[in-house]
């Protein structure tokens, strides 16, 4: 196994793994898409194959805060905001904008995951961990994430697998 930094996603055991240049593999719970594995837009689910990280967003932001656009709505999560915006989908804390290298997999038309706004974020802490849920991206703890995003750079490869 290459000991180059990359990040593995695996669909079926919700799992994400950083690997880090040797170091010891750093594994976390996630949530992938409740509708399961799929490239296509609009189609709620999470893209398999490989990725790069395009961007990250949000460095030095609160945890809990709320992106909406990609921007910090001014908002810190909280359940009575939830009760506000029932329908929101909560991205939180921080942004891991990901981007397909598989032309016509994951890049390019409509199965662009970069264009599907398809990130590795933050959620509120009453979202399970360990079962798809998300609308497509992949979600962590708001803790989880904020480890993460401090050890991974623009360019590391992605695969995600079922």
């Amino acid at each position: 196994m290459s000991t180059a930094a990359r990040i593995e996603i695996s669909i079926s055991n919700q799992r994400l793994t950083l690997f880090r240049d040797g170091a010891k593999p750093v594994v976390f719970a996630v949530s992938t898409a409740k509708n399961g594995p799929g490239e296509r837009m609009n189609s709620y689910c999470t893209p398999c194959g490989a990725h790069v990280i395009a961007e990250k967003i949000g460095a030095g932001a609160a945890s809990g805060t709320v992106f909406v656009g990609r921007k910090p709505s001014g908002e810190i999560f909280a359940p009575g905001l939830r009760a506000q915006h029932p329908d929101r989908d909560w991205i939180l804390t921080r942004i891991v904008w990901l981007s397909g290298t598989e032309p016509g997999r994951n890049q390019g038309g409509d199965v662009d995951s970069h264009d599907r706004y398809i990130y590795i974020h933050g959620s509120p802490d009453d979202v399970p961990m360990g079962k798809p849920g998300s609308a497509g991206c992949i979600r962590m703890t708001n803790d989880d994430v904020i480890w993460l995003f401090d050890h991974v750079d623009v360019g590391m490869p992605v695969l995600i697998q079922v």
